[in-house]
C-alpha cells in the first residue's frame, strides 16, 4: 500500500485551485453575510432618509450628491461591525479605509463646490417633469435609484468583510488601481476648481493637466476606485462574483447618468467644447488627437 501511494502523481494545479475554492466557500458564512446585506440596506434607507429631510429644509435635492460618498462610508462601517469574527482582518480594514478615504474626499469636494449655490440643473430638469408632488417624484426618481445603485455597487466592500484565504497579488493590484483612481479624481477636481476660480477662464474649456487626456478624469477615477475595491474582494471566493458591481458603475458613468447626460447639450451652451470633444478622449486617458482628427467618445 505504501509503495502504491508513493507512485501517485502530485495533485494538478487545477485540482488544487478547486480544492482551495471549496475551502474558501466552506468558510464563508452565508447566513451572516445575508444579515449584513439586510442591515446595509437599512443603513442606505436611513442615510437617504436623513438626506431627504435636509433637502426639504434647505430647498434643494442636490444635497444627495454630498451623501453619495458618505453613504458608502456608512455601508462599509455597518458591514465591518456586522461581520465581526469573520474574514481576514487586514482585508476587512483595508476595504474600510479605502472606502472611507474615497467617500470623505468626494463628499467634502462636492459640499465645497455646491455650497451657497441653488439647485443642480439636472435635478431641476427632472423635477420639472413631475406630474404631482415634486417631493414624492424626487423620492421615486432620485433617491430610490441612487439608493439601489449605492447598495449594489458597495457589494465588493461588503463581501470583502467576510471572505477568507489570505492576501496576495490580486489585493495588491486592487490597491494600486484604487490609488490611480483616487489620483485622477482628486487631482482632476483640484485642477477644475482652480480653473473655474480664475475670472479670465470664463467661457473657456479646461484642456490642460489631466483634462488634456480625458474629458472626465473624475469619472475615470471613480471607475478605477471601485474596480480596485472589487479586486480587494475578488482575491478570494466568492468575492469574484461581485464583478457586476463595478461593471454597473462603469456603465452608468460612461453611458448612463454620467458622461452621456453631462455632455448631452453642452456643445450648444459652450461651442468651444465641440472642438474639445473632437480632440480629447471621452473616458479612458489617451494623448489628444491633432486638430481635424476625431477621437472615440
Amino acid at each position: 500500500m505504501s509503495s502504491a501511494l508513493t507512485t501517485l502523481p502530485p495533485p494538478r494545479p487545477a485540482a488544487a485551485a478547486l480544492a482551495q475554492v471549496g475551502s474558501d466557500a466552506a468558510s464563508f458564512d452565508a447566513g451572516g453575510f445575508g444579515r449584513t446585506l439586510l442591515l446595509t440596506a437599512v443603513t442606505v434607507v436611513v442615510v437617504l432618509g436623513v438626506t431627504f429631510a435636509v433637502a426639504l429644509r434647505v430647498g434643494k435635492q442636490a444635497v444627495i450628491d454630498v451623501t453619495w460618498g458618505l453613504g458608502f462610508v456608512a455601508i462599509a462601517f455597518t458591514a465591518l461591525l456586522t461581520s465581526t469574527g469573520h474574514g481576514d482582518g487586514l482585508r476587512r480594514w483595508l476595504a474600510l479605509v479605502l472606502t472611507t478615504l474615497w467617500g470623505l474626499r468626494l463628499a467634502a469636494h462636492i459640499w465645497s463646490r455646491s455650497r451657497g449655490k441653488g439647485e443642480d440643473p439636472r435635478y431641476e430638469a427632472m423635477l420639472a417633469r413631475a406630474d404631482g408632488d415634486p417631493n414624492a417624484y424626487a423620492l421615486m426618481h432620485i433617491y430610490l435609484p441612487q439608493g439601489v445603485i449605492m447598495w449594489f455597487v458597495s457589494l465588493p466592500v461588503q463581501v470583502a468583510m467576510f471572505v477568507e484565504g489570505g492576501l496576495g497579488w490580486v489585493v495588491t493590484a486592487g490597491v494600486v488601481v484604487w490609488a490611480v483612481g483616487l489620483f485622477f479624481e482628486s487631482v482632476g477636481d483640484l485642477q477644475l476648481t482652480r480653473f473655474r476660480g480664475e475670472a479670465a477662464n470664463s467661457g473657456k474649456v479646461l484642456d490642460t493637466g489631466l483634462w488634456r487626456y480625458t474629458r472626465h478624469p473624475n469619472y475615470f477615477g471613480d471607475a478605477c476606485v471601485w474596480t480596485g475595491l472589487f479586486l480587494v474582494a475578488a482575491s478570494a471566493w466568492p468575492g469574484v462574483l461581485t464583478i457586476l458591481s463595478p461593471a454597473a458603475l462603469v456603465w452608468n458613468l460612461y453611458a448612463g447618468t454620467g458622461k452621456k447626460l453631462l455632455e448631452k447639450d453642452i456643445g450648444d451652451r459652450r461651442p468651444a467644447y465641440v472642438d474639445y470633444v473632437r480632440r480629447t478622449s471621452g473616458f479612458f486617458p489617451w494623448p489628444p488627437k491633432p486638430a481635424g482628427r476625431d477621437v472615440q467618445h
